[in-house]
């Protein structure tokens, strides 16, 4: 562990806030670090996003029975009055301990968490509370030769873009079925079965765009901010432009009040020509993109300072809609330099590389 006091410097008072999976999304670690003491944790000393934290946990894999206790040491040290993941696969996990007391967490209920990580039963989900999904079915109950073509077969708990193809006839369909149920893939998240559960979807046309939304404690909406998804990699926005769309701002307030969201959540959604609007994934997290609630949020209203008011016991009040439209944003890579801290070289290579610490050397000077 590193960094200053939680309880003390510029942010003494404020609750501190506790980022988990933090890995490589600098961006958001460093908008909330602006503004409270900020933890982040990571199982990796090289996660970059770590080093825009006032204070960096190592902590076990989320599949250890002691990752929770240790989130909860780490909180009891730092004064924390927020824990947000930054990955999919602990939301769950959090939200079972937020149901227990355990956690200060802001994320839905563990069962909304599960059914929403699994694509398939997020399809249903969203069909029982009325909300637009693509047709989908799974592989056993598919009559491939009567699909209507062409389909995406995808993991049911894929991230990331991760192991999804179109098919175009049913030849193709059954070759991915099979590719993607047994391809042993070192990507695959943490606990998933082999073979890999799979399901079939109807590939959209149209424009795919996402809504970026915040929910307060009891799971209403506070504002949903649509923005196009001009160019995606990994299944994360490069480029993209908030927009105004009053259909997508009523659908995003929708999915939260329906499935009662506590936290951020992104709506993936594209707009097919043919059946019109209709979601196809909801992260119950911060996106792939986060420009949008920072700067297209107005001031005062950006989703960092509404958590931080919020952990720290204020009501806000909803605000759907009320947002900056047009800015377009673009996104790129950068890098830090790590080296050890001057506690000595000797160790095992685990422990140097828990002495890394930024340089503070640019690779551009100035």
């Amino acid at each position: 562990m590193s960094g200053a006091s939680a309880r003390g410097g510029r942010h003494a008072g404020r609750p501190g806030v506790l980022l988990t999976g933090a890995g490589k999304r600098y961006d958001i670690v460093s908008c909330f670090a602006a503004l409270t003491h900020t933890v982040a944790a990571d199982p990796s000393p090289l996660a970059p996003a770590q080093y825009a934290a006032h204070a960096r946990a190592a902590v076990p894999r989320m599949d250890d029975a002691e990752y929770v206790p240790a989130l909860q040491d780490v909180c009891e040290r730092h004064g924390i009055g927020v824990v947000l993941p930054l990955t999919d696969l602990d939301i769950e996990i959090l939200g079972r301990a937020l149901e227990e007391r355990r956690l200060p967490a802001m994320v839905p209920a563990a069962a909304v968490a599960r059914a929403t990580y699994d694509k398939y039963e997020a399809h249903l989900l969203l069909r029982g509370h009325g909300l637009p999904s693509p047709p989908t079915v799974l592989p056993q109950d598919a009559d491939f030769d009567a699909l209507d073509y062409p389909v995406m077969v995808k993991p049911r708990r894929g991230s990331g873009a991760r192991s999804i193809h179109v098919a175009h006839d049913a030849r193709q369909a059954r070759v991915f079925v099979d590719y993607v149920q047994n391809a042993r893939v070192a990507s695959r998240p943490l606990g998933l079965p082999a073979p890999e559960p799979v399901m079939i979807q109807r590939a959209m046309g149209g424009a795919e765009l996402s809504i970026d939304c915040l929910g307060d404690r009891d799971g209403r909406c506070l504002n949903a901010i649509p923005r196009t998804m001009l160019e995606s990699r990994g299944g994360e926005s490069i480029k993209g432009q908030v927009v105004r769309d009053e259909e997508l701002i009523e659908l995003g307030r929708r999915v939260v009040e329906a499935l009662r969201i506590a936290g951020p959540a992104t709506v993936q959604v594209f707009r097919d020509p043919e059946i019109g609007v209709a979601i196809t994934d909801v992260n119950t997290r911060f996106g792939g993109a986060f420009p949008a609630p920072m700067y297209a949020a107005l001031r005062g209203r950006t989703y960092p300072e509404l958590i931080v008011r919020m952990a720290a016991g204020e009501h806000v009040q909803p605000h759907v809609g009320e947002f900056r439209e047009g800015m377009a944003f673009t996104r790129y890579y950068w890098q830090l330099e790590l080296a050890s801290s001057p506690e000595g070289d000797g160790g095992s290579e685990a422990a140097r590389r828990e002495r890394l610490r930024p340089t503070g050397r640019e690779i551009v000077p100035g």
